[in-house]
C-alpha cells in the first residue's frame, strides 16, 4: 500500500512519517511535492504519485493572519481538501484529513459531539468548515478527523515555547479560561495507525460507520494554564532548570487577539472507541514520553514572543 503523507515537516506530518513505516510504502509530501495553495497542479501531482491512501495534515494554521489573508486559508484550507477528496473518490482511494475543534463556537462546558452544530468564530474555523464540507460533497471513502490543542516535543509549538519563555523571565501569565485536551502528535500517530492497520476495505466501512467524521484527542482536560504548570513541573522534576518563579492564570480578554478563540475545546470521543477501537491516554500519560523528548534533545527554542505575556495562541504553527 502507497500511503501519501502531507505536511511532514509540520508535527502530525513528522509523527505519522515516523510511525506508519510498516504498514507499507511511504510518500512523503512537502510543499516541494504537493503545495496546497497551488490549486492547479493538484490533480496531476496525485496521478504521478498515485497513491492507495491519503492522510493530509497539511493546512493553513495561522489563525490570526487568517482573518486578513482570508483567500489563502481558503484555498489550503477548504479548496485543496475538496480536489484531493475528489481525486480520492474517482480512484476509489480512502482519504483522512484533519480538521479543528476551531469549527465550534466554544459556548458551554459539555463535550462536543460529532453531530453538534458547529459555528466557528473565526475565518480559520470557517475554512477548516469549508474544508469538510468540501470533502464530504466527493461522496468517497472519506474520514474527518477533528483533534484539538496539538503540540510535539520537536518544532515550534506551545511546548517549546513555554519551555523557552520558563528559562528566561520569572513570571509567565497564561490563558486560564479556555479548556481542552492537549493532544500529542504522537498519540495521533498512534490513533492513524490503529485505524489503517487493518487495511483499506476495513478502514472504507469504518468510515462509513463512523459518518465520515470522528474525535481524536488524549483523555481529560485542562487549561492552557494547567498545560504550561504541567511542562515546567515535569521537566523540573527531569532536572531542568527555570527562571520563572511564577505562573499566573489569566482571562482570555486579557489577551485580546485577531482572531476569537473556543473557549470551550472539549471533544467527545465516543466514536473513536465504538467504531475504531481506540481508547486514547489522558493528557498527562501522553505528555510523559514527549517531555523525555524534549530533555534528551534540549530542544526548548520556541516562537518569538512579544510583550511579556504568554498564551497558546503564539505557538501557532502548521500541524
Amino acid at each position: 500500500m502507497r500511503i501519501l503523507i502531507t505536511g511532514v515537516t509540520g508535527q502530525v506530518g513528522a509523527a505519522l512519517l515516523a510511525r506508519l513505516p510498516s504498514l507499507g510504502t511511504i510518500v512523503p509530501a512537502d510543499r516541494t511535492t504537493l503545495d496546497l495553495a497551488k490549486l492547479d497542479a493538484i490533480t496531476d501531482t496525485l496521478d504521478r504519485l498515485a497513491p492507495d491512501l491519503i492522510i493530509n495534515p497539511a493546512g493553513y494554521t495561522a489563525v490570526d493572519k487568517a482573518e486578513d489573508e482570508t483567500e489563502l486559508a481558503a484555498r489550503v484550507n477548504s479548496n485543496a481538501p475538496g480536489i484531493v477528496a475528489s481525486w480520492a473518490a474517482t480512484h476509489a482511494v480512502p482519504f483522512i484529513h484533519f480538521s479543528t475543534d476551531y469549527v465550534y463556537d466554544g459556548h458551554g462546558e459539555r463535550a462536543w459531539r460529532e453531530d453538534d452544530q458547529v459555528c466557528p468564530l473565526s475565518n480559520y474555523g470557517n475554512s477548516k468548515l469549508a474544508g469538510e464540507n468540501a470533502i464530504r460533497a466527493s461522496g468517497g471513502a472519506c474520514l474527518i478527523v477533528r483533534t484539538s490543542w496539538v503540540y510535539a516535543a520537536q518544532g515550534k509549538n506551545f511546548l517549546s515555547t513555554v519551555v523557552r519563555l520558563a528559562r528566561e523571565r520569572k513570571e509567565l501569565r497564561i490563558v486560564a479560561d479556555q479548556i481542552g485536551a492537549p493532544t500529542s502528535a504522537a498519540l495521533i500517530a498512534d490513533a492513524i495507525f490503529g485505524m489503517v492497520a487493518e487495511g483499506r476495505d476495513c478502514l472504507r466501512d469504518r468510515c462509513v460507520q463512523a459518518n465520515g467524521l470522528v474525535h481524536l484527542a488524549a483523555k481529560g482536560e485542562t487549561s492552557w494554564h494547567g498545560f504550561a504548570c504541567a511542562i515546567v513541573a515535569g521537566l523540573k522534576h527531569r532536572g531542568m532548570r527555570f527562571a520563572v518563579r511564577d505562573i499566573v492564570p489569566i482571562g482570555t480578554d486579557e489577551y485580546p487577539t485577531r482572531a476569537k478563540r473556543p473557549r470551550n475545546s472539549r471533544l467527545e470521543m465516543t466514536r473513536l472507541k465504538t467504531v475504531f477501537g481506540i481508547d486514547p491516554p489522558h493528557w498527562q500519560t501522553a505528555l510523559e514520553p514527549e517531555l523525555d523528548r524534549l530533555t534528551q534533545t534540549q530542544n526548548g527554542d520556541g516562537d518569538a514572543i512579544s510583550g511579556g505575556l504568554i498564551t497558546h495562541l503564539e505557538a501557532e504553527k502548521e500541524s
